[in-house]
């Protein structure tokens, strides 16, 4: 049996040994809009929760555009312009309106890939499109802090400053908010170092309701509420696609209900019951963008631990065609190897700010705790893969077939996209 992983901008074949019973989890089917100019225009005209977009720009000065970086595959080229028109239409001058790239702490996207990012010349051409800068501090206003769990807020001043706010992304399980887009693209999207190394402390990291898939009581969601409510008035427009990219929903409106019926939207196709747990577990890392780095490769580890028998093996597919990540996450990967789990966990316990993309290791802890993981690449140099703290594999066929032998159990788990599909086993 031949089962494609998504690998790049492509698929990795990948073949079951004989004897092997594989089960394949996979999204249920997402609608694909038939017409997304038109959902977009419907959009933008009835909202959730306020008024159109043409009567909220009017007699606003000025607007900021949030959109997601180069790691998120959000169908900006569908609605940038339509809302970009809108606004001009409605009084506020192109030179008042800004696109700014909500980087957290990723690095900008610029040059061609800025250009593919926007997927519209005439957005580049009218407006200011810019990347958030999250060590510049004079480029962030300070909002004080949240009153439960006193986390420093402080925002991109262009975002802040703007009369008319509106952050744009992708809903899609998240390994730590629960779901991505609506709240999450103002922070940690265009937050201050301050703001991000908290959301990313241990303090967070290991409370057990910040998951995928779970809302309730997670401490980033309701931290990233609060600030919401801090800065005001915002506005959100919320994407779903389909495994092809093809739009399945678009809904704006105020930035909390119109995420909500979203996240609500996307729960019934990417929560996917199977009802056992397994011995070998076969993933990706979605394909491309979030494949490019290993950094992003460690989503694709943490979504399938609920099916993951203890001392189950994980195989992952990621091209990493940028590589491991930057240089503070190789740095957090070289503590990792060198002192071991357990050492490296205690170094972050007592942490208030987390140092820069070493949560991205400490996620990496909690499906190594369940099992070994394997990983299938062709990214990475062998200085790189030394680091990674997992076992490179340089045939995924090979590594399939070893795991079921050594499990003596010859059912496979298969899950395609990765992080994209959340499978959940049985319930206590």
């Amino acid at each position: 049996m031949t089962i494609g992983l998504a690998y790049g901008k492509s698929t990795l074949a990948v073949n079951l040994p004989p004897g092997a019973v594989s089960t394949v989890i996979t999204k249920r089917p997402l609608p694909v809009i038939a017409d997304p100019a038109g959902a977009v225009r419907a959009a933008l005209d009835t909202p959730i929760g306020a008024r159109p977009l043409s009567e909220l720009a009017r007699g606003r000065a000025s607007a900021c555009i949030l959109i997601c970086d180069i790691t998120r595959p959000v169908p900006n080229h569908l609605f940038l312009a339509p809302m970009i028109r809108d606004l001009i239409g409605a009084g506020i001058a192109a030179d008042a309106i800004t696109v700014l790239v909500a980087t957290g702490l990723h690095r900008p996207n610029e040059g061609d890939e800025l250009a593919e990012l926007v997927g519209d010349p005439w957005v580049l051409e009218t407006v200011r499109v810019v990347n958030h800068f999250a060590r510049n501090d004079d480029d962030h206003v300070d909002l004080g802090v949240t009153r439960a769990r006193r986390t420093p807020v402080k925002l991109d001043r262009r975002f802040v400053d703007a009369d008319l706010k509106i952050a744009t992304g992708l809903v899609e399980p998240h390994f730590m908010a629960g779901y991505s887009g609506g709240r999450k693209v103002v922070a940690p999207g265009v937050a201050h170092a301050d703001t991000i190394r908290t959301f990313h402390s241990a303090r967070f990291m290991e409370d057990p309701a910040a998951i995928q898939c779970n809302l309730d009581g997670n401490p980033l969601h309701e931290e990233q509420l609060e600030i919401i409510g801090m800065v005001g008035e915002v506005h959100g427009l919320n994407t779903v696609v389909d495994e092809e990219r093809n739009l399945a929903h678009i809904g704006f409106g105020d930035i909390v209900e119109s995420h909500r019926v979203a996240v609500d939207f996307v729960r019934a196709s990417t929560e996917v019951a199977v009802g056992r747990r397994f011995k070998t577990v076969v993933t990706s890392a979605a394909g491309y963008p979030l494949d490019a780095t290993y950094y992003q490769t460690v989503k694709g580890m943490v979504t399938p631990m609920d099916i993951m028998e203890p001392g189950a093996t994980l195989i992952i597919a990621s091209e990493c065609s940028d590589g491991l990540g930057s240089s503070a996450y190789r740095e957090a990967q070289r503590k990792l190897v060198e002192l071991g789990p357990d050492a490296f966990l205690a170094t972050l316990i007592d942490k208030r700010f987390a140092d820069v993309d070493e949560w991205q290791t400490e996620m990496q802890l909690k499906p190594m705790r369940l099992g070994s993981i394997k990983l299938f690449t062709q990214g990475l140099s062998d200085d790189d893969l030394a680091l990674t703290g997992v076992d490179p594999v340089d045939s995924v066929d090979a590594a399939i077939a070893e795991a079921v032998a050594e499990a003596g159990d010859p059912a496979v788990a298969i899950i395609p996209e990765g992080p994209y599909v959340v499978p959940f086993g049985p319930r206590a």
